[in-house]
């Protein structure tokens, strides 16, 4: 591959992800000469988005070539890496993944990645993602398929299982955990711990945990702090760190998804009242500082912290960088887990491609207690590329989060049916 490259966004309107895109992307002198090719159906935020990457571009001199469309087969021809973080109808189809199963006396957390939610977030999203990869398939075969959508795990299996396209799930999961692990150890800099975690998204097990600097383990002092720390801090997730012996990524509510007792973590949501309001505000910034009515934030100016650039410039220059988490088709990485799973682990990223690290088998508890998901991941993939709503009621049934058969078949009718314009077959 040729030090220049091109980089095809899809999704490109999501201001509060863009932004994040820019800031690393716009930092990076190895970039230069690449082509950056902004995709969104929306003409609107999409054009917004053209307007803060021009701008961004020119004053931090990072010589990219920067082009919108609204025609994704055209943005895909010759592409050597594609970012996805599109979704369909976010806040309002995410508030009723989240609200109906509670009317029918489902106790869950986010709704997003498990429980119900979990499945028609899977059932909605999937078509459009293989809409996405089939049109990789035809017009750049050998391109990178870095996904920020969610659910990560179901879109990443699904795409191991029936596309040859090479795809990773990228999260900053592990670097929350790293925060809240810092936090209870009463450090001024988390980032002065290093992590070492495999598992599932939002799932993962953190296997080791050392001090960059000495490399001393950190693990015996963080069970000793745990004991006398705020109980108010993420509590479920050290509840089950005392009876597994290890911190499970990333908090409370993520984590809360995939267990049947995830409520006791907090039952709130997600605050979509909040993160309307923050998009507007976002939106403002964006158009002030395109305008030049007020200079881009600070933060703007630094790391946002995403590791997808870094994959970038690992692949394109050959620098064997480890990024400290990514989801991939098992394929025996953990060997306790089904190959036919998406996991998340280390990842090796060098000229040859996105390598895998495996840190071993999970503690057997814990691979026991994520196999349990990984059955419902599976059949919920299984359903939505079939279209199957006979299999989505299977994955309901055997979701740990639902506890009514009755209620599950009144999920599954109202949530399919707010969902049909988008459930179709995917092979």
């Amino acid at each position: 591959m040729t030090n220049t490259c091109k980089i095809v966004f899809i999704g490109a309107g999501s201001a509060s992800f863009g932004v994040h895109l820019f800031r690393d992307m716009f930092l990076s002198k190895q970039l230069a000469g690449s082509t950056l090719t902004l995709v969104d159906t929306n003409p609107e935020t999409l054009e917004r988005m053209f307007g803060l990457a021009q701008k961004m571009n020119k004053e931090r001199g990072t010589g990219m070539i920067i082009e919108r469309t609204t025609d994704r087969r055209a943005a895909l021809n010759g592409a050597n890496f594609v970012l996805n973080s599109v979704a369909i109808d976010r806040t309002r189809l995410w508030r009723m993944d989240f609200e109906v199963p509670r009317k029918y006396g489902i106790r869950h957390t986010l709704g997003e990645n498990g429980g119900p939610g979990g499945l028609f977030f899977t059932m909605r999203t999937l078509p459009l993602i293989f809409d996405f990869v089939r049109d990789m398939e035809e017009l750049c075969p050998n391109a990178f398929f870095l996904n920020y959508s969610n659910p990560e795990s179901r879109i990443v299996l699904a795409l191991g299982k029936y596309s040859p396209i090479r795809s990773m799930g990228m999260c900053h999961g592990i670097f929350l955990a790293r925060w809240y692990i810092g936090t209870i150890l009463g450090l001024d800099n988390p980032e002065t711990l290093d992590l070492w975690a495999a598992g599932l998204n939002h799932f993962q097990c953190v296997m080791k945990i050392h001090d960059r600097e000495t490399g001393k383990d950190m693990y015996p002092l963080l069970l000793e702090k745990d004991k006398t720390h705020d109980p108010s801090l993420q509590p479920l997730t050290r509840k089950m760190m005392r009876a597994f012996g290890h911190w499970i990524t990333c908090s409370d509510d993520h984590m809360g998804e995939y267990i049947p007792y995830g409520y006791e973590g907090g039952e709130k949501g997600f605050d979509f009242d909040g993160e309307d309001k923050w998009r507007v505000k976002l939106q403002g910034i964006i158009d002030d500082v395109v305008s030049g009515k007020q200079p881009a934030p600070d933060e703007w100016g630094t790391t946002s912290g995403e590791r997808g650039i870094a994959v970038i410039e690992s692949v394109m220059h050959n620098q064997k960088r480890m990024i400290e988490s990514g989801i991939v088709y098992n394929r025996g990485v953990i060997p306790n887990l089904p190959a036919d799973l998406a996991v998340e682990v280390p990842i090796l990223a060098d000229a040859a491609g996105l390598h895998p690290v495996s840190l071993g088998p999970l503690p057997d508890p814990i691979a026991k207690l994520m196999t349990m998901q990984a059955s419902v991941q599976q059949l919920a993939v299984e359903a939505a590329v079939h279209a199957s709503k006979e299999m989505a009621l299977e994955a309901l049934l055997i979701d740990p989060v639902i506890n009514s058969t009755d209620a599950a078949v009144k999920i599954l009718d109202e949530l399919w049916e707010a969902n049909k314009p988008y459930i179709r077959k995917c092979v």
